[in-house]
């Protein structure tokens, strides 16, 4: 109980305590071991997260959300085809499961098949569109691999689709933006990149956006302004603990 407590109140390390003590007495039932996992993500240690999640697949294989939470390891350690594969043995066991076609998709990116990663994408949509409450995120992925194939248009509205699910949310604006530069649409490029830095002000890449846009419109102080705080917010990165996880939930 201690565990589920600390663990919603955000105190995850003293929620790994809590379970470790209890696991020590009688074996964690299988909620408890997949929070004590999740609480390992958010402590950074996917190690042993995935020693929890491997002993829950081995129970439980008939439940993929054990498997797709392996399959986010691989994903963060850039183990790509391992991730395809459990990502597919996920989808086998629940077709519907919108978030295992988007993290797929972003895995056949990396992986270099962009026209897989789109049917992926387009079919976490249409799953996606089904929810109570929809993700931004398929359709924000569907939007940077098709900015990555020259299909704006196409970008656009998924874009438009993403900021009506989530109108604050960052990338969204940040990816707007690009598309807006590479149309030479430069004013409504810095609108869109300046709402992407005021939604989360530690985002360096609007700001070297920012200063690259404003470089081409010669203004040489607002363009030298904007690459130094790139370069600040970069180094904050840099010295930063990596984060957890690089996917949303």
């Amino acid at each position: 109980m201690a565990g589920g407590v600390f663990f919603l109140d955000g105190k995850y390390l003293n929620s790994a305590i809590a379970w470790k003590k209890a696991e020590a007495i009688a074996p964690l039932d299988e909620r408890s071991r997949f929070t004590l996992a999740m609480a390992y993500i958010k402590l950074n240690r996917r190690d042993w997260a995935r020693t929890e999640l491997q002993k829950l697949v081995v129970t439980a294989p008939e439940k993929p959300l054990y498997l797709y939470w392996l399959a986010r390891l691989d994903y963060d350690t850039q183990s790509y085809i391992t991730a395809i594969s459990r990502l597919q043995r996920v989808i086998e066991i629940d077709p519907k499961m919108m978030r295992a076609y988007d993290t797929l998709g972003l895995c056949y990116e990396y992986v270099g098949k962009p026209e897989d990663a789109i049917k992926s994408y387009t079919q976490a949509i249409e799953l996606n569109r089904m929810q109570l409450k929809p993700s931004p995120w398929p359709h924000l992925d569907l939007a940077v691999s098709l900015i990555g194939a020259n299909r704006l248009d196409d970008a656009k509205k998924n874009l438009d689709e993403a900021l009506r699910y989530d109108p604050k949310l960052p990338q969204a604006y940040y990816q707007l933006g690009r598309l807006l530069e590479m149309q030479g649409k430069f004013e409504v490029a810095i609108d869109a990149l300046t709402k992407a830095s005021e939604f989360d002000q530690q985002y360096p890449e609007p700001h070297l956006a920012m200063g690259r846009i404003y470089h081409r419109l010669g203004d040489r102080k607002k363009a030298e302004d904007e690459i130094a705080r790139f370069q600040q917010l970069k180094r904050a990165h840099e010295a930063a603990p990596e984060t957890p996880t690089s996917l949303p939930n």
